[in-house]
């Protein structure tokens, strides 16, 4: 790696005390500092989070949220403590063993090689994937598309990615965005219409080792519709540049 890239690996944590021992380990597996983001939770995954840190006190940082901030929040927390400690890249995974870190390498590569654009995993599902949760992820595909007029981002609520952070602190300084569910969808149609390049990956998925899901399904739902609403007005808001950008010369 050169000097100039300097990921590191961040893990959103809310109570996923039964897999985040093995996400640890696959992660460790390569080279680089994890930062472990807890977010408010119970006892018992707190008490796993300081004993996995303590086990890897020159490879693991813990950052303890003492209330629960949601995902997008957690993710924030993470991203700020990240750029204060001098990195350039946050590769988000998440703490439930849905994601191969055995990717690690492929997307820190990519990453490095085009250290502007925003590395996102495209799921490649297994048989284990609740069927509903497909569909309801085609229909935020088909708003992100929508909203972003474009077809840049193939999945964006994959939690397997790489966020330069230059880019992302700065939108976090002038945009309010949403502190759970939603937030994955969110940053990414914010960092479209800012003009990042997304770098869309294949990469496969498995539903959780530990049975684990946060997605509450009537509350993030309304969440996650009021962001697509705010999206939509934000989308007809930009809609000259967003047009501009697609007839404008190479």
């Amino acid at each position: 790696m050169t000097p100039a890239f300097r990921p590191v690996v961040l893990v959103p944590v809310y109570d996923h005390e039964g897999a985040i021992g093995a996400m640890v380990d696959a992660i460790l597996v390569h080279p680089l500092p994890c930062l472990l983001v807890d977010d408010g939770s119970s006892p018992a995954c707190e008490a796993v989070l300081r004993e996995i840190a303590a086990a890897h006190p020159d490879r693991i940082r813990l950052v303890r949220l003492t209330q629960n901030q949601g995902k997008g929040g957690a993710i924030m927390a993470g991203f700020a403590e990240a750029a204060r400690l001098g990195y350039t890249h946050a590769l988000q995974i998440d703490a439930d063993g849905q994601h191969d870190a055995d990717c690690i390498p492929q997307f820190l590569a990519l990453a490095e090689a085009d250290p502007a654009a925003m590395i996102c995993g495209h799921p490649v599902y297994d048989a284990s994937v609740p069927r509903h949760r497909l569909y309801a992820r085609y229909l935020t595909h088909v708003w992100v598309w929508i909203n972003t007029l474009s077809f840049a981002v193939r999945d964006s609520m994959c939690g397997l990615r790489v966020y330069p952070l230059p880019a992302v602190t700065a939108l976090m300084r002038d945009v309010r965005l949403g502190r759970r569910m939603e937030f994955d969808t969110e940053v990414l149609v914010h960092l479209v219409w800012r003009g990042v390049r997304i770098v869309n990956v294949p990469t496969r998925v498995t539903y959780p080792s530990d049975g684990v899901s946060h997605f509450k399904a009537f509350h993030d739902n309304v969440l996650i519709s009021r962001m697509h609403t705010r999206l939509f007005f934000g989308m007809v808001w930009r809609l000259p540049r967003l047009l501009w950008r697609k007839v404008r010369p190479a």
